[in-house]
């Protein structure tokens, strides 16, 4: 038998989409820690990347596509991962997005079609995952996403993911409670900000970074590896008591008034 947290246990990891994303550092934590994995990627101009990806980790994950904006496409990737791995003892959502246009200016000016689109993508996935992962899971099984502060406080250009994010997090508690009985956990990780591509959509995101590195408590911004190393955690049989929290990884940010 394999050693690590999370030796023997299968686990899908969705939304990767390079080696700097949040999604690929969860996984090779996770991979580091003896699970064996599922990758998942939106697009086929994301395939062979993220298929090098997946061959380079310890246990060689496989790559699949998973379009969480259509039903049709949820219920295929859910049948490919079925025939891969019939069980899953955990599932790492890690899917946002928003328009670029909706992340500058002010909050104010979000269009219809801006706001549906952030919640469809950013929060409705994780519902509509969680609702045809729950079959697949064994009883113990954990559901870990990604959130951030914005989704508590204003951080200027967050705009509609802060919103978004709220939702999500607010959905966590709620499928917390549903899933609970069947024994089933579900937890967010707040992530201080880390520069990967999606970041780079944000207006002024190098603000972002410089206000975290210089205010939080440990004086500096985190990293990738270590928002994937809380999400292993939470994956884990350590966390087997831990359900509809959000737990921060974010260098003490969210504890100050500063």
């Amino acid at each position: 038998m394999g050693h690590g947290l999370l030796a023997g246990r299968q686990g899908i990891v969705f939304g990767v989409a390079n080696k700097r994303s949040i999604a690929y550092a969860c996984a090779r934590a996770a991979s580091e820690q003896g699970a064996r994995l599922i990758l998942t990627y939106q697009g086929e101009r994301l395939r062979e990347g993220v298929e090098e990806l997946a061959a380079a980790l310890p246990g060689e994950a496989l790559a699949l596509p998973c379009d969480v904006s259509s039903d049709a496409a949820l219920d295929a990737a859910m049948a490919a991962i079925a025939e891969q791995a019939p069980r899953l003892d955990f599932a790492v959502h890690s899917i946002a997005f928003a328009e670029k246009a909706e992340l500058e200016g002010e909050f104010l000016d979000t269009s219809r079609a801006g706001f549906l689109k952030a919640h469809e993508i950013s929060t409705y996935s994780l519902i509509a995952l969680a609702q045809r992962l729950a079959p697949l899971m064994n009883e113990g099984g954990s559901l870990v996403t990604m959130s951030y502060l914005g989704g508590e406080r204003v951080v200027p250009h967050y705009n509609v993911m802060g919103v978004a994010k709220a939702a999500l997090e607010s959905a966590v508690r709620y499928l917390a409670y549903d899933l609970g009985p069947r024994g089933l956990r579900v937890n967010a990780v707040s992530a201080g900000p880390i520069r990967t591509l999606a970041a780079a959509g944000i207006a002024n995101f190098s603000d972002m970074l410089e206000i975290g590195r210089t205010r939080s408590p440990l004086r500096r911004n985190v990293e990738a590896s270590e928002v994937g190393d809380a999400t292993v955690f939470l994956c884990s049989e350590l966390a087997r008591g831990i359900t509809g929290s959000v737990l921060f990884v974010d260098a003490g940010f969210h504890c100050t008034a500063l």
